[in-house]
């Protein structure tokens, strides 16, 4: 916290020597000890505090995320079941529509051999008028 070496240390006894004299200094240095001692401890009492703290938030983060992803998935799977529900019918809608298509295609009369040859003849001679015929 401070950078305070061994010089800054006896400038500070000297100056509290002059100033209090010998007989007050050791009762001095003995309340400041105790007021320092304190003050550490309630500095490190608040930094566990915090630190709980903040630890509790983490907990409660984590613990809030799992709800989330609990209730996606069960999204998720009801969506997925919803989707194979209608899958199903749906695919068996195509089924018989293909059926039917299929059906009906089968069940068509086959063309005659007159309707095919009056269809297919054509003039392929280029020169040759058609209306004159």
């Amino acid at each position: 916290m401070f950078d305070v070496g061994f010089t800054e240390l006896m400038l500070i006894g000297v100056i509290g020597l002059l100033i209090l004299g010998p007989e007050r200094l050791p009762g001095a240095v003995r309340t400041g000890s105790l007021w320092l001692g304190r003050l550490r401890k309630q500095f490190s009492e608040i930094k566990a505090e915090v630190e709980r703290e903040i630890g509790a938030d983490e907990i409660r983060n984590q613990i809030h995320n799992e709800s989330i992803m609990r209730d996606l998935q069960k999204t998720r799977d009801a969506l997925d079941s919803t989707a194979k529900a209608m899958r199903d019918p749906i695919k068996a809608a195509m089924e018989h529509a293909a059926d039917s298509i299929n059906s009906d295609e089968t069940n068509k009369p086959a063309p005659s051999s007159s309707a095919l040859d009056s269809t297919t003849t054509t003039d392929t001679n280029p020169n040759s008028d058609s209306r004159t015929q």
